[in-house]
Parts: structure tokens; sequence; C-alpha cells
């Protein structure tokens, strides 16, 4: 409505002000806004409307042998054909802007594939915000797949942004998808991931502006046995998982974390597994950095096992739509960092 409302005012500051008062300021302001924000032909329409409204005053003002009067009409008319072409150029950048997110959203999903509702005997949920609205694709990542050995998942953040963090994201997942049904245990597992991620880094050692060989992954890996009630996991750098059980909240802090993948070097004693009952109805939540980092207006770090306590009995589903909600009122839709999160909820075996 901005554009008819600026018309309007031109009509009327040009009939109540006195003759030598132009109205043409508001009427041209309303033909760049109508290209900004309507369609062609409501862009072509005010421009046609600007113009009857300054010759209508002309008449009314008896001012059709005024040369000046001519020289603002032909003004007014050369910015209402200028606001045409900005309309035609503004509408052919957005369409090229939503080209651009297909894009992204279509390697978002080929890299980072939707885990399935169901494996075994765990329900999976996962969740993924993007930091800006325009890229829907980071370096944060999670899989989880049903092997031989139990439902194995494996969340992620990658050091940095952009193209370079996906590419690191993709080969990781890769890896995982590849070694998760052959490696007897989650250390053998670790190991195969950390050799995959540094083969990769050890590619790009020349590359200029690259930072390919310095980047690191922080990663949490989890296995669900089938037929036992635990869960087992071994962290990398990366934020311990909460588990949920009867309405309580455990971080289940590791006991002797590893430094993140392609620091390998850093790991002198082996990968360590943590150990901890995981019973029927138990949920695990696995979560990257962005939601423990993510700041009110005051400054304050969002209380993620607080927060999570009162939707602890929730479905998985409902769990993360809940948690996707309160981060975007926490953060005033400000989110400072891409965010992930895996909910896995244990079964009753029968």
């Amino acid at each position: 409505m901005l554009p008819a409302l600026l018309l309007l005012i031109g009509l009327l500051f040009g009939l109540f002000t006195p003759r030598n008062v132009r109205p043409e300021a508001f009427l041209a302001t309303a033909t760049v806004a109508a290209a900004a924000l309507l369609p062609l032909w409501g862009t072509v329409l005010t421009g046609v409307g600007a113009c009857a409204i300054f010759v209508g005053l002309m008449v009314d003002f008896n001012d059709l042998r005024d040369a000046t009067a001519y020289s603002e009409l032909a003004t007014l008319a050369a910015i209402a054909a200028f606001a045409v072409f900005l309309n035609r150029l503004l509408d052919r950048r957005a369409h090229q802007l939503v080209q651009v997110r297909s894009v992204a959203e279509t390697a978002q999903l080929a890299v980072l594939h939707p885990v399935p509702r169901h494996l075994g005997h765990v329900t999976l949920e996962s969740l993924y915000l993007a930091a800006a609205a325009e890229a829907r694709i980071g370096g944060d990542l999670y899989e989880a797949i049903h092997t031989p050995h139990g439902v194995r998942l494996l969340i992620g953040d990658v050091r940095g942004k952009g193209l370079l963090a996906v590419q690191t994201a993709a080969t990781l997942l890769s890896a995982f998808r590849e070694t998760a049904h052959d490696a007897p245990d989650l250390p053998h597992l670790a190991r195969r991931l950390e050799t995959s991620i540094s083969r990769h880094a050890s590619q790009y050692p020349g590359v200029p502006g690259s930072e390919i060989a310095e980047r690191f992954i922080t990663a949490l890996l989890a296995e669900i046995p089938d037929d036992e009630p635990v869960v087992q996991t071994v962290t990398c750098g990366h934020p311990p998982p909460l588990l949920l059980h009867h309405g309580e909240v455990r971080e289940l802090q590791p006991a002797a974390p590893s430094p993140p993948l392609n620091l390998g070097m850093l790991v002198s004693d082996g990968y360590h597994v943590d150990l901890a009952p995981f019973l029927p109805g138990d949920q695990l939540l696995l979560y990257t950095d962005g939601v423990t980092e993510t700041r009110d207006r005051s400054g304050a770090f969002y209380p993620l096992a607080e927060r999570i306590r009162s939707w602890s009995s929730e479905t998985p589903h409902q769990l993360l739509d809940h948690l996707n909600r309160d981060l975007i009122a926490y953060s005033g839709g400000d989110l400072d960092d891409d965010i992930a999160a895996l909910v896995a909820r244990r079964r009753p075996s029968h």
C-alpha cells in the first residue's frame, strides 16, 4: 500500500499547498517504491498514476504554459520509466536468488541426508538450523546408520565456514557411511574417520589461501546395541550428549575425551569408550555447540539442560520442535552459528 499512499499524499499536497510548492517528490518516491514492492503491472500503473496526478494539478493550477512544469513532468516520466527498468532488474535478481537457494538446498540434501525415523529399536529425529536464512548449507553434520553392531550415530562440527567446511563435512560423512558397518567397535571407527580426514587434508597442502590442512572436526560417535540397554560414546572434542531419563537430564561427560578429528597425532592412548545405561523410553540428545552458544540479548548462553528438562517426556519430533522454536525466541531470531541436533529414543524390544 505504500506506493498508493505516497500518490495520495502527493495529490493532497498539491491541492492544499501554495502553487509554488510542487508535489513531484512524493510522486517520484511512489514510483521508485513501486519498483521495489510491486510486480511489473503495479509499477507501470503507479508511474502512469503519478504522471496523471501531476498533469491534473497542472490543469487545475492553469500551468499548461509553464515551461518549468513541463520540465518537471518530463523528469517524473523519466523516473517512472527508470522504475520499470529497476523493477525488472530486481525481479531478475530475486529469481536468481531463488535458484541459488534451491541449489544450496539440493547440495545440503546431497551432503546431509535426512535420517530415518526408525532404525532397529531406536526412533530418531534431526534438526538443522542455518545461522542466516539465505545460507542453507554449512559445516554442521549428523548421520545415523543401522549396523550389525547396533545403531551408530555421528554428529560433528567442522571448524570454519564456507565451501571448504561443506567439503570437509561431506568427506567425513562419506567415510562414516562406508566404515560404520565394518568397524568392530567405536575406537576402530574413530581411527578410520581420522585417517580419512587426514588423507583428505593432505591433498591440499599447497593450495594458496586454503586452510583445509588446518581444519579439524569436533565429533561424537555413539552406538546403541540392539540387544543391550546401554549407549557407548566416543568424544572427539565435541560437546557431551544429554541423557533424558524419567524427567531427569544427565550430561554424559567423557572420562577421557580425545582431540577433534584431523588432530589424531595428539591421540597417544587410543580412543576411550564411555558407557551409560540407555533403557526403553530414554532419549539421547546429540547437538553442536551452536545450541549452547546461542545468546539472548543480554549475552547469556542458552541453558540447554535446564530448558530441555520440561520436554524430556515428549517424542523426539516434539522435543526438537520445542527446541527449534525456543532457540529462535531466545536469540530474538538472530542465530550466530549453525545448529544441528539429533535425538535418539530407545523403544521397547517387544
